[in-house]
C-alpha cells in the first residue's frame, strides 16, 4: 500500500477539495402531467415512469 512520503500542507489540501462540489440535480418536465421531476425517478405528482402507471398517487 503507498504511503505518503511528506505530510501535505493546508492549501494544497484545501485546493485539492475545492474541486468536490454539490451538483445541481437534474430536472425535466413530466411527459403525463407536465410537472418537473428527477430523471430515472417516478413522478412524485402522477406517479409514471416510462409511460407506465407504478405508484398510486
Amino acid at each position: 500500500m503507498a504511503v505518503p512520503k511528506r505530510k501535505m500542507s493546508r492549501s494544497n489540501t484545501r485546493h485539492r477539495r475545492s474541486q468536490w462540489k454539490a451538483a445541481v440535480p437534474q430536472l425535466i418536465t413530466c411527459e403525463r402531467c407536465r410537472e418537473p421531476r428527477q430523471q430515472h425517478i417516478a413522478c412524485p405528482s402522477c406517479g409514471t415512469y416510462n409511460k407506465r402507471q407504478v405508484l398510486e398517487v
